[in-house]
């Protein structure tokens, strides 16, 4: 799914026509809410969620928190949707045998970093992570489920996005009233630069960190290089402005969907176009997933990292799970 572009903007017919389904959908949401009852996993549940409809950085985000845990000595199991996959779970994620078509190109690269779960009942996806030995639960996505509680929330807000037009979908990209959100939650992110001023907002409600992406690893053999870019990813711009702030010449780009399902052809023309132009075809770890086997040894894959203000961000942010004052 592509965003309309009139979620980012305030105003115009379209917003004006939909509104009343925004608030009609913002109701449902709250009374889904009012009327739940979550399971309580036995070990502290971190969520990492978001307001806005498609990415915010929230698995990087959950990726930065798990490795957090990790070196303070938890055994932090990872819940996933599995979105774009068949799989309904719980399923845990192999990486010998799944694909992205199965369990969901985010949960294979959450699975590089710790055990990862796939299932559509959160509930039932972190008490088979509990069976497994986990002694805290990381959700990538999930805010707005209500049948498991989280002991955590950290909101991703996307820097170069914000909170679009401010409206519920399908007026505009919120999942629920933006302050009935904000006040859910326990903390927020702002990743990239916070070109709308959604900093300001969520602050008013509760503490926001400050951290970037920034590429993973070594990366000279495409910075200063010639490269054809393509994404499927939710806001492909991203990437592309990433890839132009490590020096490179980004001479072409291909945007489609999020998580579009690749098939051979179509990389082969990003491949034989790149070669025409002596360039470089490279892609996101995303992505790179969703290629075709025999497809991924042509392309260059660019991972990514969150790169923190404060050094001591997690720490501050996952307080009430660490044990700290």
């Amino acid at each position: 799914m592509r965003a309309p572009d009139f979620w980012q903007h305030d105003g115009g017919a379209a917003v004006t026509l939909l509104l009343p389904l925004g608030a009609a959908w913002g109701g449902a949401v709250a009374l889904r809410r009012a009327f739940a009852r979550p399971w309580q996993a036995p070990v502290p549940v971190v969520c990492i969620g978001n307001l806005v409809v498609g990415g915010a950085g929230k698995t990087p985000l959950a990726i930065a928190v798990c490795h957090h845990l990790q070196q303070r000595g938890f055994n932090p199991h990872l819940l996933s949707n599995g979105y774009g996959g068949r799989l309904a779970g719980p399923v845990r994620v192999d990486l010998g045998r799944d694909a992205a078509r199965e369990v969901g190109d985010e949960a294979l690269l959450l699975s590089e970093i710790a055990p990862t779960w796939v299932a559509r009942d959160r509930a039932a996806g972190a008490k088979a992570a509990c069976g497994a030995g986990a002694d805290i639960v990381v959700m990538d996505d999930g805010f707005q489920n209500n049948n498991i509680a989280k002991n955590l929330t950290i909101l991703a807000m996307d820097g170069g996005y914000g909170f679009g037009n401010g409206h519920v979908m399908p007026a505009g990209p919120l999942r629920e009233k933006l302050e009935t959100g904000l006040a859910r939650a326990d903390a927020a992110v702002m990743i990239g630069t916070d070109r709308f001023g959604a900093g300001k907002i969520a602050a008013r409600f509760l503490p926001v960190a400050n951290a970037k992406i920034v590429p993973a690893g070594t990366f000279e053999d495409v910075a200063g290089h010639p490269v054809v870019a393509f994404a499927g990813i939710a806001r492909p711009g991203k990437f592309f402005e990433t890839l132009a702030e490590i020096d490179c010449r980004v001479l072409e780009t291909y945007s489609f969907a999020d998580h579009h399902p690749y098939d051979s052809d179509e990389i082969m023309r990003i491949c034989e176009r790149a070669a025409e132009l002596k360039a470089t075809p490279v892609t996101t770890a995303k992505d790179a997933v969703r290629l075709p086997p025999e497809a991924r040894r042509m392309v260059k894959t660019l991972a990514i990292n969150l790169e923190w203000q404060d050094p001591d961000a997690l720490n501050i942010l996952l307080s009430p799970v660490l044990g700290y004052d």
